[in-house]
């Protein structure tokens, strides 16, 4: 059964990665730069909903990691990690309260966390405050696309598993 779920993890985390490298190459016309919608969080609620949260995570890093390696967005590297723990971290603590049919509500509160993450790094570095100006628009995106990738991983449970 162990090496079935590191198979199954090694899958998801190729796809997780496969499906952020060509969105990073998809730029959309939208008010904030560098905004993407985040479709290899699909891959992230579905393995912390089927799998658990270490091998979500791990998938999660790799997915990080490599992605930021392959389209050579080294400084972009921070700005994942935070978003992406931060969302992973409020994802995961929400899973554990809520229903199998509320996984999308997991969505989108790590799409608000993710940004959330991701400004505090961008004011860290930069030093600039002004940034929050910003906020308003990334929270809306944030409820939506997490919404987006809350219901598809939901619908990909719901054909994928049993129970």
């Amino acid at each position: 059964m162990k090496s079935r779920r590191l198979a199954l993890s090694a899958v998801l985390a190729a796809i997780a990665l496969t499906i952020f490298v060509l969105e990073a190459q998809i730029p959309l016309p939208l008010p904030v730069p560098g905004l993407k919608l985040g479709l290899s969080n699909v891959v992230t609620v579905f393995a912390l909903a089927v799998l658990g949260w270490k091998e979500a995570l791990a998938i999660l890093l790799v997915r990080i990691v490599l992605g930021n390696i392959f389209t050579a967005q080294g400084v972009a590297l921070l700005y994942s990690l935070a978003g992406g723990l931060l969302s992973f971290a409020v994802m995961a603590l929400l899973l554990r309260v809520l229903k199998r049919s509320q996984l999308w509500v997991a969505g989108v509160f790590g799409g608000i966390a993710h940004n959330l993450g991701q400004m505090a790094v961008a004011v860290a570095i930069t030093g600039t405050p002004a940034l929050l100006m910003y906020l308003p628009v990334l929270l809306l995106c944030g409820i939506v696309t997490g919404a987006f990738t809350g219901l598809c991983a939901q619908l990909l449970r719901n054909r994928l598993t049993k129970t």
